[in-house]
């Protein structure tokens, strides 16, 4: 009778069977690739709720699509392929992909998920823990790495730039040092742990607490559904100057004096210890004069952070200014703008002012008296010129000139009254 009361709390009130997480799938020693004869250990742990805990937990184990003979809670394998394993009442785990190799040297890789911020290690590997000499490491073709002997590669911190195709290569004393071999390519993916952040302003509506009016931006990302449980920091900017430092709070508050001001910010999520930091774009806010108010609306918010809300893209350009023609009772001879038109000339409603036709100009005509002014003051520069050569060339010619220093205009008399120069004589 207990027993039916326990199952009976399983079951909601919905009708549906509870639904259990699904097992983890481990491996032992944790690498991927093995050598042909070697046997490794896969371990299925999950959650079981007391009900089922009453009667012997079965597992059922998977090689490909093929189930296993054995139930055991772990078990030795040495068969290539893809394995899972699967709890009563629970879904089937994630796959584990095992190799097995005949060659000299192989790859060893992690079988669990290397997310970014965490360290990746790489192991090369001789023919049964041989050592190696020589050794190189490759990522995507280009060598990363030198190590006099069998050394593990390791990057600290992971980034998604270290995902690709890893290769090694050495020589191995057999028993003598042999010429250098390599190992078969490896893929190697860094997950990501949170994706980049996006910064938009919280409506009305979600902006809980909030003053009327206040602008509260809030920097939303995701975490990965295996490391949702990862803690996040989150930091606010205005253009380049951080106007709220790291914390817990996703949320931020404009003050009041910034917000009738046309203002640019932006966030960044960073994990705890900083291994991981990834900023948002640009987002534009408009100021209360501004065409693009922030008064409570029911649109959305905004989720491009290049734009302002409504999604309509934020414009400088000063309001197009009307160009309509003045009415007929604008004052004579004056258009609305303030510009004065000769008489019988101010422009009407019904078109364009008449002009008068052009008067015609003789272009030789108007062009002689320039020319001939022209070649009077080449004339006259000419003998300027003549007389400061003669000058250095015959000292004692010009006794006169060498105790006056004149610019050459104060020999020139310009009359007010006309464009004609004259000289004078010195």
């Amino acid at each position: 009778m207990w027993a039916l009361t326990a199952l009976l709390l399983l079951v909601p009130s919905s009708g549906q069977a509870a639904t259990l997480e699904k097992p983890i799938l481990s491996l032992h020693p944790p690498w991927t690739t093995i050598f042909k004869g070697e046997r490794v250990t896969l371990r299925c742990d999950g959650y079981h709720p007391l009900l089922l805990e009453l009667r012997p937990i079965s597992t059922l184990w998977y090689l490909g699509h093929l189930l296993l003979p054995s139930h055991k809670k772990s078990i030795e394998v040495q068969t290539p392929g893809v394995y899972r394993c699967q709890t009563r009442g629970a879904p089937v785990s994630d796959p584990i992909h095992l190799s097995v190799s005949n060659d000299w040297l192989i790859l060893q890789v992690p079988y669990t998920p290397v997310f970014e911020g965490e360290p990746l290690v790489i192991r090369c590997r001789g023919w049964y823990d041989k050592v190696i000499y020589k050794l190189h490491y490759y990522h995507d073709g280009q060598a990363v790495r030198y190590f006099h002997s069998s050394t593990n590669y390791t990057v600290l911190q992971a980034r998604a730039s270290d995902s690709g195709r890893y290769q090694c290569s050495g020589t191995m004393r057999i028993p003598v040092e042999s010429a250098p071999m390599f190992s078969a390519k490896v893929a190697v993916t860094v997950q990501e742990l949170f994706q980049a952040p996006v910064l938009s302003m919280a409506s009305p509506q979600e902006a809980r607490g909030a003053a009327r009016g206040a602008v509260v931006l809030r920097c939303e990302t995701r975490l990965h559904p295996q490391k949702r449980d990862t803690p996040l920091q989150f930091a606010f900017y205005k253009y380049s100057r951080a106007v709220r430092r790291f914390d817990w709070a996703a949320e931020y508050t404009v003050p009041e004096p910034e917000v009738d001001e046309l203002e640019s910010y932006w966030c960044e999520v960073a994990t705890a210890s900083r291994s991981v930091r990834k900023r948002s774009p640009w987002l534009q806010l408009p100021g209360r004069g501004s065409p693009l108010d922030l008064a409570p609306s029911t649109a959305p918010a905004p989720q491009a952070a290049a734009l302002a809300p409504a999604n309509k893209p934020l414009s400088f350009r000063k309001p197009p200014v009307s160009r309509s023609v003045p009415s007929a009772s604008s004052a004579a001879n004056t258009t609305s703008a303030g510009l004065q038109f000769p008489a019988g000339s101010v422009p009407t409603a019904a078109g364009p002012p008449a002009c008068a036709p052009p008067t015609p100009v003789d272009p030789a005509g108007a062009l002689r008296p320039d020319v001939d002014l022209l070649l009077r003051e080449m004339r006259l520069l000419k003998g300027l010129l003549s007389r400061v050569v003669l000058e250095f060339k015959e000292p004692q010619a010009l006794p006169g000139l060498r105790g006056t220093r004149e610019t050459p205009t104060s020999a020139l008399a310009v009359s007010p009254a006309t464009t004609e120069t004259t000289p004078v004589e010195i």
